[in-house]
């Protein structure tokens, strides 16, 4: 960690978040996540980087998290489209932070950019643009999209 990093703060809020070890260094309305190296998130063991799905995952966390930044209103917030360009490979031992900030917000919809570096902002690893649907469990609850279970009947043997 640099002089300026700040420390952090684990993420906990999502399970996937957690078990990355997803590091919140936001401040204000900067919004900064981290995963920090470690062997078990190594795509390629002969080159020794974090491995491409794990930068998605930050990306896309990293973006939500800008969404709800941008937000007056707690809702609910799913991605709708993201799109990742991969520039080169992160160098190989070193931590993944990605930064993000929603750029407009509609009645359903958020538009975000987000960038993911290992040293450099100005050297990302990968760039981001998505959309995110707001609201989209239309005030539903947790599962209320899900089909209710149904009774199996079982045959005789």
């Amino acid at each position: 960690m640099s002089k300026t990093e700040p420390p952090g703060v684990p993420v906990t809020t999502s399970p996937m978040a957690r078990a990355l070890g997803m590091i919140d260094l936001s401040s204000g309305s900067e919004i900064v996540v981290k995963i920090p190296y470690r062997d078990d998130l190594v795509g390629d063991p002969d080159m020794g980087v974090i491995a491409g799905g794990v930068v998605t995952t930050l990306l896309d966390h990293t973006s939500a998290r800008a969404v709800a930044a941008a937000l007056t209103e707690d809702t609910s917030i799913a991605t709708l489209d993201l799109r990742i360009d991969y520039m080169r490979p992160a160098r190989p031992g070193k931590d993944i932070l990605a930064t993000a900030y929603c750029y407009k917000v509609t009645r359903s919809v958020a538009f975000v950019r987000a960038l993911a570096y290992d040293a450099d902002p100005s050297d990302p690893v990968a760039s981001a643009q998505g959309a995110f649907m707001l609201d989209s469990n239309a005030g539903r609850g947790v599962g209320a999209n899900l089909a209710p279970v149904r009774a199996v009947a079982r045959r005789k043997p």
